[in-house]
């Protein structure tokens, strides 16, 4: 009798730690941390975020998207909080609507992303393209 109750007290504790590990995904989602005018006149860009951080803390990925205009983005850094850079080169052209592929925070962990830099160039006579830098928390 103990044992097929130990048995069913085990079964209900299983279900509430699976229900509570699927609430906890369904949490995560994409988040649009900064949005930047880009000008066809300047080459690049630097987003900061207010008193040292981007908006948000402890971000797990991160990635770009444009609006209103092709552009090609040649380098991306990302500056995050006591983690080294990271540098993205020859990123391609991101058409109008497009995003580039999620960036993980270093060591596959959450991290603060302080500040992105883009080098760019606004394809087919645009004179701006809207940048936003989105987080997945």
């Amino acid at each position: 009798m103990k044992i097929r109750y130990l048995v069913a007290c085990l079964g209900v504790a299983s279900v509430v730690l699976v229900g509570a590990v699927g609430g906890a995904r369904a949490a995560d989602e994409w988040f649009v941390l900064a949005e930047q005018t880009l000008k066809s006149e300047s080459p690049s860009v630097e987003i900061k975020g207010e008193e040292g951080k981007l908006w948000k803390e402890d971000i797990k990925k991160t990635k770009l998207s444009v609006d209103g205009a092709d552009v090609e983005i040649s380098k991306v850094v990302l500056h995050w909080n006591n983690r080294p850079d990271d540098t993205i080169d020859n990123v391609g052209v991101l058409k109008s609507g497009g995003e580039t592929a999620p960036k993980e925070a270093p060591g596959g962990l959450e991290a603060d992303l302080l500040s992105v830099d883009v080098q760019y160039k606004i394809l087919n006579d645009a004179p701006t393209a809207n940048l936003k830098v989105w987080g997945f928390d």
